[in-house]
């Protein structure tokens, strides 16, 4: 956080001002905004061009990807208003770096790169580095994990459509009750079968297209939408660590081990918070094999006994007025809720108009770029 606090001061005492008289023009605190954003990602120094290139030269891909963080700072709808946002705005084009604004490129050349930038997973790595180099070296208390809903402009998938399955072909099983002596194999789960597989395996079997999802919010109610699912690990002061998108039916508890493998090898962490979706043993078994503490809420499974045996145990300790340390600690999971609203609210999460798991993914990471670099300098501010 020292290297933070440095990267803050200068750009507060000696770069504003410097553009503030360049521009001729006061700066606006979204521009400031953008503008540390960007010195703190140095998104340019990722993008690699090949050294032999068939064709024409691609041109302006470290400019474009700067722009592209400008959309998610600003919280634009389509690229088409990010080009209009840029011939408009002098001081927002040299920021991202052209000269002159003949010197911005067409839509479509946005279009094109930012379907390079999904190939090739250009707002993954960035994010994956930030937090490597930001918080790696620190000890985080609490990782929060949950997942939120992602509406998309695509047509549903079918389950009997689908050509290219992601899970294995299972066979049919015989109808009514076994004969006697007959020994019928009872089939691995997803969650089982994930306990012999690393993390990459598991990843590759999970369903990434676009279909119906159902999830309830935190008031009871069902919500249902078409798109996908995405799931973030948060640690302590909102900074999102990992993020994993499937497709919107999956369950919860089915990414909850490969999240937590790719969150174990950018930080070192202490307390993994969880609902009550991901109460499986295999999962708590995962978390304390990975040296860490599984808090996670109960699920009654259609148990009524237990279900009542919950509500009176909390309604003894409201009267008492006395909180266990695990619940106190399980206050903190609002932390990934909170990420998730910023998300959608302030960083383009709502405004998904790509279509595809890879340029979805990029869209949305683009925008968890821009909110763990505005959450690192709230802790230094």
């Amino acid at each position: 956080m020292k290297n933070l606090s440095q990267i803050w001061f200068q750009v507060q005492h000696d770069l504003f001002p410097y553009l503030e008289k360049e521009y001729k023009e006061p700066l606006t605190p979204k521009l400031m905004q953008l503008i540390a954003t960007l010195e703190i990602v140095k998104i340019e120094d990722f993008i690699r061009t090949p050294r032999y290139w068939h064709g024409r030269f691609p041109k302006n891909r470290p400019q474009i990807a700067r722009a592209f963080i400008a959309k998610s700072v600003y919280n634009m709808n389509t690229t088409r208003e990010l080009v209009e946002r840029l011939k408009l705005c002098p001081s927002l084009w040299r920021v991202c770096g052209w000269e002159k604004v003949s010197q911005i490129p067409h839509e479509s050349s946005f279009s094109r790169a930012f379907s390079e930038f999904a190939l090739t997973e250009l707002p993954q790595i960035v994010h994956e580095s930030i937090i490597k180099q930001r918080i790696g070296n620190h000890v985080v208390g609490h990782i929060s994990r949950d997942s939120t809903s992602i509406d998309a402009r695509e047509k549903p998938v079918k389950m009997k459509q689908k050509s290219q399955s992601t899970t294995p072909a299972k066979k049919k099983k015989k109808k009514g009750r076994p004969r006697k002596g007959e020994e019928r194999k009872k089939e691995p789960t997803r969650l089982e079968r994930q306990e012999k597989m690393n993390s990459e395996e598991i990843l590759e079997e999970l369903p990434r297209d676009c279909n119906v999802g159902t999830k309830k919010n935190s008031k009871g109610y069902k919500k249902t939408w078409i798109g996908y699912k995405l799931y973030i690990d948060s640690a302590d002061g909102h900074i999102p660590v990992s993020c994993v998108l499937t497709s919107a039916s999956l369950h919860d508890s089915q990414v909850a081990l490969p999240l937590a493998e790719l969150t174990n090898k950018r930080v070192s962490s202490l307390y993994d918070l969880m609902d009550a979706a991901y109460d499986f043993p295999i999962i708590k078994a995962h978390s304390r094999a990975l040296g860490h503490v599984p808090i996670i809420d109960v699920n009654s499974r259609r148990n009524k006994k237990l279900k009542q045996e919950l509500k009176e145990e909390k309604q003894r300790m409201n009267l008492l007025k006395i909180k266990t340390p695990s619940a106190q600690r399980y206050y903190e999971r609002s932390n990934v809720e909170r990420v998730n609203g910023r998300l959608k609210d302030e960083f383009g999460g709502k405004m998904v108009r790509v279509k595809g798991h890879a340029k979805v993914m990029a869209h949305l990471m683009f925008g968890i770029i821009a909110l763990t670099a505005d959450q690192l300098l709230r802790l230094v501010i």
